[in-house]
């Protein structure tokens, strides 16, 4: 059998900052691996250095020590440009609030993280954004404003603006946070499917009732990693058809 392929590998991250004349140690010692075609959840309350991790996991933010590497890559002592462009290549980003330009359409949404990338042609653009929102079923939907979208569609188009470079790994922040519980769990769902296309899934939440259709969970707290351990994942496409037809859900 095939040694899988390391995704992220961190090992003893510690993250301090100086808050006027203290310390505050966000992450005290972090360490983990995801590997290639894994759909982790990273959970915490508040205050657990879970969107430290993020930051750091995305190269918004360099750790004070300790490692951490990205498809093979060391991300230490990189500097803003270097560290931009393994973010632009190497992850796809979900936010809570989606993040898309509002008169811009679905496609050109979608589009932006390749505008940038010089060895992507206008035509090919076009065809990625194309093929990526097909992915999350927006084919009819293509040339739609966000503001003519259900929150749930706008995630959507979020989730397939992370999918078209074909990044190593899709990073998630409470990508549920801001919908309803049925639109969670047709989101929840996407996730799922595109797992078992053999995405690599890291999934930032705080709700045990959308970590449950993962397949491990990372928990945090004071910086520490409590546990991490593999789910008994739940389907999402099950737990929605389950929910009442007619209940404001």
């Amino acid at each position: 059998m095939a040694e899988l392929q390391s995704i992220i590998k961190v090992e003893n991250l510690k993250r301090t900052f100086i808050v006027g004349s203290e310390e505050v140690h966000a992450l005290k010692g972090v360490s983990f691996e995801i590997y290639q075609g894994e759909f982790v959840s990273i959970m915490g309350s508040s205050g657990s250095g879970k969107s430290t991790l993020l930051n750091i996991l995305g190269c918004l933010d360099q750790p004070t020590s300790g490692e951490y590497l990205i498809d093979g890559i060391s991300v230490r002592e990189r500097t803003k440009n270097e560290l931009s462009d393994i973010r632009n290549r190497k992850i796809g980003f979900v936010f809570q609030s989606y993040n898309l330009l509002p008169r811009t359409s679905a496609i050109e949404n979608v589009e932006l993280p390749l505008v940038y990338n010089p060895d992507v042609s206008h035509r090919e653009r076009r065809e990625k954004a194309q093929h990526a929102l097909e992915l999350v079923g927006l084919k009819d939907r293509m040339e739609h404003m966000p503001n003519q979208l259900s929150g749930g569609q706008q995630q959507r188009v979020a989730i397939a603006r992370a999918l078209v470079d074909d990044p190593v790994i899709v990073l998630a922040d409470e990508a549920t946070g801001n919908l309803d519980t049925r639109t969670s769990y047709e989101i929840m769902s996407l996730f799922q499917s595109l797992h078992e296309q053999g995405k690599t899934i890291a999934f930032v939440t705080h709700e045990s009732d959308i970590a449950v259709f993962t397949s491990r969970t990372i928990f945090l707290r004071d910086g520490h990693i409590l546990r991490d351990e593999p789910v008994s994942t739940k389907s999402a496409a099950e737990a929605l058809a389950a929910l009442p037809k007619d209940n404001d859900y």
